[in-house]
């Protein structure tokens, strides 16, 4: 008796619950597949970052070094990560005498580096170069490319845009 309550024609409930989950699935499948395209070969509007940053005390002859190799892609856990380091500039560095004056380090120096990537429009407000998230103010930057790598950088400008 029950058995013929709980049949539907051919089909029991639990048949009509398996074909209404295959059918979602097969929807939401289908969704995916023919939804919007928002993979990674989608066409998306990119907006140019530039960024600075600054490395302070580094020895004076690392300057030429790093000049030698401008410009030079950006890179961030062993891969190239889109952009590049276009530029990079010196600057004296001091330091703290013993007797509370600012003197000039003959052997060290502060370096500037620029540096270039684009970014997608969407995601400006969180500009990432590689897994690094470019603030100004960010003081533990990794700055690395194929031939250049200084930890502890601190982010002193950014410029999204031309």
């Amino acid at each position: 008796m029950e058995q013929k309550a709980k049949r539907i024609g051919k089909f029991n409930i639990i048949d009509v619950i398996a074909i209404v989950l295959i059918l979602a699935v097969l929807a939401f499948v289908g969704w995916k597949l023919l939804g919007p395209d928002d993979t990674a070969g989608a066409p998306r509007n990119m907006t140019k970052v530039t960024y600075v940053v600054k490395v302070e005390g580094v020895p004076a002859e690392l300057y030429e070094n790093c000049a030698s190799h401008m410009p030079s892609p950006l890179m961030a856990s062993g891969a190239l990560v889109g952009g590049e380091i276009v530029e990079v500039e010196q600057e004296p560095y001091y330091v703290l005498s013993a007797n509370g004056d600012w003197v000039l380090d003959e052997t060290h120096i502060t370096l500037l580096f620029t540096a270039e990537t684009e970014t997608p429009t969407a995601e400006v407000m969180t500009t990432k170069v590689g897994d690094q998230e470019v603030r100004i103010g960010k003081t533990d930057y990794i700055l690395k490319s194929e031939f250049i790598e200084f930890a502890d950088g601190t982010i002193v400008d950014v410029r999204w845009g031309e």
